[in-house]
């Protein structure tokens, strides 16, 4: 499922093309993904102006000038594919599920092949009291240390399944937590409520700096995940531990006694990546 790097850099590839832009047409070519698409959205969206285009957790929002607000998630699978010359240009492919085209003569098409991702629509101003927003944490890209160091506190399960935990901090994935962990050193296994204020801080400042680099490099595209353009993320060659079962880290790379140090175990139905030798309980 694509994290907040993924769609964070689909909202960056679909700001110049959708944002302050007016939507001429909007078709379905089926009226239900993992949830039905809204009763009444072509007429909702068609003639609206795309007011703003925001990010929030895993979810993408297109709020729109009749204060109706689009909301967008990619499920499994979903990408999103901009042809700037319009309908000259685009030639729809199996599973385009959703065609936007732009007074500006942009077409936009999302393709989902499992039909996970959600397209529905809400007023803009519930958003916030809307489940599944209304009980997630701050975003991963906008929160305060000290709030996910009580929130920590309160919790016994490990912290690699505490960070997924959209409650805690909205976004995370089990990529970028693995990352972030091995970067601070900190054991996947480690008790989320024995979590230190030093140690917290660490882990805020590597989880910022994993985010930001994922994010710079077009997110991971380990198998569905592509750019609006169609091209590949690159963040996948960078990773240090996540997918590398039976390889060495980069922290023991030059000590013969520690070669094949990266494990791999489950957590909560998910697969941790992690070096046992450098990251601490």
């Amino acid at each position: 499922m694509p994290e907040l790097p993924e769609v964070e850099t689909i909202r960056r590839g679909l700001q110049p093309h959708l944002d302050g832009q007016i939507i001429k047409n909007i078709t379905f070519n089926r009226d239900n993904l993992r949830t039905p698409i809204t009763l009444g959205a072509r007429q909702l969206i068609q003639g609206q102006t795309v007011s703003s285009l925001t990010r929030f957790g895993k979810y993408l929002f297109v709020n729109l000038s009749n204060a109706q607000t689009i909301v967008w998630h990619m499920g499994m699978s979903g990408t999103v594919r901009i042809y700037p010359q319009g309908p000259s240009e685009y030639e729809p492919k199996k599973h385009d599920h959703i065609v936007i085209e732009t007074e500006a003569g942009a077409t936009i098409a999302y393709n989902d092949p499992r039909r996970f991702g959600m397209f529905y629509i809400i007023p803009t101003d519930e958003l916030s009291l809307h489940k599944p927003f209304s009980d997630m944490g701050d975003d991963a890209l906008d929160y305060d240390t000290a709030i996910l160091y009580e929130k920590l506190r309160l919790r016994k399960a490990p912290i690699k399944t505490v960070l997924l935990d959209q409650a805690v901090i909205a976004g995370l994935g089990n990529i970028y937590v693995c990352e972030a962990l091995f970067k601070a050193g900190i054991s996947p296994l480690k008790a989320a409520n024995t979590m230190s204020r030093q140690k917290t801080k660490r882990l805020a400042e590597e989880i910022d700096k994993t985010l930001a680099l994922a994010i710079e490099n077009g997110g991971s595209t380990l198998k569905d995940h592509r750019l609006t353009d169609g091209s590949m993320g690159y963040f996948q060659h960078m990773f240090d531990v996540y997918g590398r079962a039976g390889e060495t880290c980069p922290r023991c790379a030059n000590d013969k006694k520690s070669i094949n140090c990266i494990e791999q175990i489950k957590q909560a139905g998910r697969s941790t990546f992690y070096c046992p030798r450098t990251q601490k309980i």
